[in-house]
């Protein structure tokens, strides 16, 4: 059965206390469908013109009512699936929702699968599949900068670079083949010269793309932030500070945290994942031991670290554990941000002392380590430490300020096919260099266009499509 073989039915709004809910019709018999449900107003529904709003009532089994509505009629095509439909605004009692429900399916609707109305949309031709998978992208963003990547993604801005790659491919693709029909002559009609120039200068906007996925990653998932440092230095007392909120246990047992607790908290318009560890010790405690290695793993793979250092101990220890810390960063793709924590237990002379040294640390490290004085218990520094964050990720995320100027890469599919893409198009490029048959040339530069086909749906199976589009919720 296709999918635009029959009409489907759901809530397109979440269930839950609010003034209204919102559901669904889309398919062949969606205005016929609401007729047979819904009674009043003048004339019918399916004679209805497009982009009209009618007001009409709903009735209980025993006929009495069950609640006034407005339906918003849509003609194909021009409607979000490309087929009719009509939108239902009722009340947002579960009862009214669930009552209409059953009626429309029992006039012969079908309950819709998650991703349905999506789905029907790409395959109307509405829109491509990386504008398709956007649609979740825009309705899971929980930040501007997460919002106007996901809506810079839905009008195409993805699909019209691939486009263009693609069609460079396929005209370099088409003379290769022209060549294969005429093999027999020894005839060719791509110049090896053009096809290197165009070859690189693809496989270099490809491999743009593909760098530009840590940043997205990081847009669309939060930027990674692991909060490490020693046992008792007050790590978790830190991310509750950041969070407002108990999120984390407190102790003052060293070893409390055994496990990574993860939040997420939008700063300036960015989307940050705090990551509290375990506490960073030697220790013969197997379950803490395990939470010690996730540590490292969390810290090896976070784009900020925040080290955390208790204030009181001397200087000397307190720079030992700086520059333990230091020694774990990568400072070629992190960014350390060193954290004097307990500062109001310590005299000023003493703190400013600290601070000189660790200072040192931040030259050695060409300037890729800040360091910061707090009380995460006292709530001081707090709100310094936040301005320091969104200021490493205002500069970062400068180029996507405006969405519409700038390409960047958040799904793991899309990252996935364009290394693949570039990948065969490396194996052309060896291939060119080292004169190779014409038959396994046009094999590698197929395959470069397949992937590319691939990100936009030009080139897909049903199995992915119900693997995307299962992930999105009923009703969308």
């Amino acid at each position: 059965m296709r999918f635009t073989d029959d009409t489907i039915v759901a809530p397109a709004t979440v269930p839950g206390t609010g003034a209204i809910s919102v559901l669904r019709l889309s398919g062949p018999g969606a205005l016929s469908i609401a007729d047979a449900v819904l009674a009043g107003g003048a004339g019918q529904l399916k004679d209805a013109p497009g982009y009209t709003v009618h007001f009409r009532t709903a009735h209980c089994a025993d006929g009495g009512l069950l609640d006034e509505v407005l339906c918003s009629v849509f003609r194909a095509p021009h409607s979000y699936t490309g087929e009719d439909c009509v939108e239902i605004s009722c009340h947002a009692s579960a009862y009214i929702v669930q009552e209409l429900l059953c009626q429309l399916i029992a006039a012969g609707a079908r309950s819709a699968a998650p991703g349905e109305f999506t789905r029907r949309a790409f395959l109307n031709g509405k829109m491509d599949l990386s504008q398709a998978e956007a649609v979740a992208d825009l309705i899971a963003s929980s930040s501007a900068l997460a919002h106007r990547t996901a809506v810079s993604q839905l009008k195409g801005g993805i699909s019209s670079r691939l486009s263009e790659m693609r069609a460079s491919l396929v005209d370099l693709a088409a003379l290769m083949e022209l060549e294969l029909d005429f093999s027999e002559e020894d005839v060719e009609f791509a110049d090896r010269s053009r096809l290197r120039k165009i070859l690189d200068e693809v496989r270099e906007k490809i491999d743009r793309l593909r760098r530009s996925f840590r940043t997205g990653n990081a847009i669309r998932n939060g930027v990674p932030v692991a909060i490490v440092g020693a046992a008792n230095s007050g790590k978790s007392t830190l991310l509750n500070a950041l969070l407002c909120d108990e999120r984390a246990l407190v102790s003052p047992v060293a070893g409390t945290t055994r496990d990574t607790v993860e939040e997420t908290l939008s700063l300036g318009g960015t989307l940050f994942r705090f990551i509290d560890t375990a506490g960073l010790r030697e220790t013969s405690d197997e379950v803490e031991s395990m939470g010690i290695s996730r540590t490292l793993s969390r810290l090896s793979s976070a784009d900020v670290v925040f080290g955390v250092i208790d204030a009181s101990p001397p200087t000397e220890e307190i720079l030992k554990a700086a520059e333990g810390l230091a020694a774990r960063v990568r400072f070629d793709s992190q960014v350390l941000v060193l954290l004097l924590n307990k500062c109001d237990l310590v005299p000023d002379s003493v703190l400013n002392k600290s601070v000189c040294e660790l200072n040192k640390i931040v030259l050695f490290a060409d300037n890729k380590v800040s360091v910061l004085t707090i009380s995460a218990k006292e709530g001081l520094g707090i709100e310094q430490l936040e301005n320091r964050l969104c200021e490493l990720y205002g500069q970062r995320f400068a180029s996507v300020s405006d969405a519409s100027d700038s390409v960047i890469v958040t799904n793991a599919r899309h990252y996935n096919a364009l290394c693949s893409a570039s990948e065969a198009l490396s194996r052309l490029r060896s291939g060119l260099d080292s004169g190779a048959a014409t038959e396994l040339l046009a094999q590698d530069l197929r395959e470069a266009i397949g992937y590319l086909g691939e990100i936009t749906g030009e080139i897909t199976t049903d199995e992915v499509l119900g693997e995307i589009f299962g992930r999105f919720c009923i009703g969308k």
